[in-house]
Order: C-alpha cells, then sequence, then structure tokens
C-alpha cells in the first residue's frame, strides 16, 4: 500500500512540474522550478530525467535550462484532436485574421473556463498572442462573456453564483456585467478592454455544436490603438459571422473518427472553407 501511495505521489509531483513547465515556453532553470514546486532540487532532478526519457521534457544543455517536451505536445494535441473542433475552426481563423489583420483565437469551453485551443496569429510586427492552451474566466474575457450570451438567465446566474475563484473577478460589478451579457447577446459580440492584458481589446462570438449547444466561442484580439471603438462594430459583425459559419461547419455532421478502427481515417480535416 505504501509503494502505491508512493508511486501515485510521484506521477502527482510529475504532473505539477510539467504544469510548471508550461507557464513559460522559455524555460526554467533546475533551481527555480524546485522553489516554485516546492520540491527539493534532488526530487525535481529525479523527475525531469524520467520524463525526458519519455520525451515530456526537453533539455537545453548550453542554457541550462528545462522546457516541454515533443511528446507532452502530441498528448495536449489530442485534446484538441478528442474536441473534433481545432481543425475546422483554423480555416474560419485565418479567414477572420487576414479580414482584421489581428489575430484570431478559438477557445473551447472547460469546467467553467475558456481554453485557447487554436489562433491564427496576426501579421502585424506588434500584435496581441494568447498562449494555446491558456485559460480565461466566463465572467472576464470577451469569449467568457460571448458563450454567457447564449445562454439561458438561470444559467447565467448559476454562473455568477459560483462560490470558487473562477469568478472573483464579479465582485461588486454583477449588475454591469449582466448589462454586458445582454449587449452581447443583442449585438451577436462580447467586448473586453484589457482585462485580459494591458493595451489588448477582445471581441468574440460564440460557437454552437450540431446540437446547438455553445462550445465555445471565436475572437479576435488586437492593440486597442488599432481596435477603436468606431471599428469595433465592423470587427465584431465579421467575428459573429465567422463564428456563425463555423458553427454551421460544425452542424454538417463530420465527426472524429478513431485510428484504432480499419479503414478510417485518423483526424478531421475539415473541407476548404471558400469564400
Amino acid at each position: 500500500m505504501s509503494s502505491d501511495k508512493h508511486n501515485v505521489q510521484s506521477v502527482t509531483r510529475a504532473l505539477v512540474l510539467l504544469e510548471t513547465l508550461a507557464e513559460d515556453g522559455a524555460g526554467w532553470r533546475l533551481t527555480d522550478l524546485a522553489r516554485r514546486t516546492g520540491l527539493s532540487p534532488s526530487t525535481v532532478h529525479r523527475l525531469l530525467t524520467t520524463l525526458q526519457e519519455r520525451r515530456f521534457v526537453q533539455y537545453d544543455a548550453g542554457r541550462q535550462l528545462w522546457s516541454v517536451g515533443q511528446q507532452a505536445f502530441s498528448v495536449g494535441a489530442a485534446f484538441g484532436q478528442r474536441q473534433a473542433l481545432v481543425a475546422p475552426a483554423l480555416p474560419h481563423l485565418r479567414h477572420l485574421r487576414d479580414l482584421t489583420r489581428e489575430t484570431a483565437n478559438f477557445g473551447v469551453l472547460d469546467d467553467g473556463e475558456i481554453v485557447v485551443m487554436a489562433q491564427a496569429e496576426s501579421r502585424e510586427i506588434v500584435r496581441a498572442i494568447a498562449r494555446t492552451g491558456g485559460r480565461a474566466g466566463l465572467v472576464n474575457s470577451a469569449m467568457g462573456k460571448a458563450v454567457l450570451s447564449a445562454y439561458a438567465e438561470d444559467e447565467i446566474e448559476a454562473v455568477l453564483a459560483l462560490p470558487d475563484g473562477r469568478v472573483r473577478a464579479i465582485a461588486g460589478r454583477a449588475a454591469a456585467l449582466r448589462a454586458e451579457i445582454a449587449n452581447a447577446s443583442a449585438h451577436g459580440y462580447a467586448t473586453d478592454n484589457q482585462n485580459g492584458g494591458k493595451g489588448i481589446t477582445c471581441v468574440a462570438s460564440p460557437v454552437k455544436n450540431a446540437a446547438g449547444d455553445v462550445v465555445g466561442a471565436i475572437s479576435v484580439s488586437g492593440l486597442s490603438a488599432r481596435m477603436t471603438a468606431e471599428r469595433l462594430p465592423i470587427i465584431g459583425a465579421w467575428v459573429a459571422q465567422a463564428a456563425a459559419d463555423f458553427s454551421a461547419t460544425l452542424a454538417s455532421g463530420r465527426t472524429l473518427r478513431s485510428v484504432r478502427e480499419p479503414g478510417r481515417p485518423a483526424s478531421n480535416d475539415a473541407p476548404e472553407v471558400r469564400r
């Protein structure tokens, strides 16, 4: 029994290390990882070398930095494939990026938060970038408010009543938040000024699956200096149309197929979106 408990503890610690490594793609020194996780340097080194053998982490000997490895990316990418959403989202994101010249994002709803799953990065020299795999709250992000705008009133109130940390930002501004959600529902898109990052403005619309359930949102994010009040309605209309087009793609009924079934393709590459 004690051996089982030790094994579980080791797995938990290894996962904590992976989560910490994912916080900064530039890499971590071993001593910084130990300090951040509260583990001893020897324990961190032992776990990292084990993860390195399986290619879940990699080590840059020149800079003495540890970072997420190829296998961790492959496992994480399987989440997007399982959602059967990332591949069909990309043509819509690229089209939206080209229309607005800003970064286009797609996030899915997961455990009461938005997880960024795909992105078409702006070609501008100075641009907004959201980390793929990063999370945002429903009440303090444009994508989150876009999702809430498609909810029924009782569902919105249930989210606002959640006691956990995901709704910390609504303290003292619940009425204003309800007005923002109602406005997003009326116009088809939600906005967020600088909540996601200093000097960044985001516009988002909800995405629905074939059953009509909200699965996430499409957004455009850029510098507030370029995303002006005069330009937001135009961008909002483009984002709402892209979300509607993506929802129509999902409603076409294409589903993810298993690689374990002979004669069936492994992925769900969507057909080219013709404009």
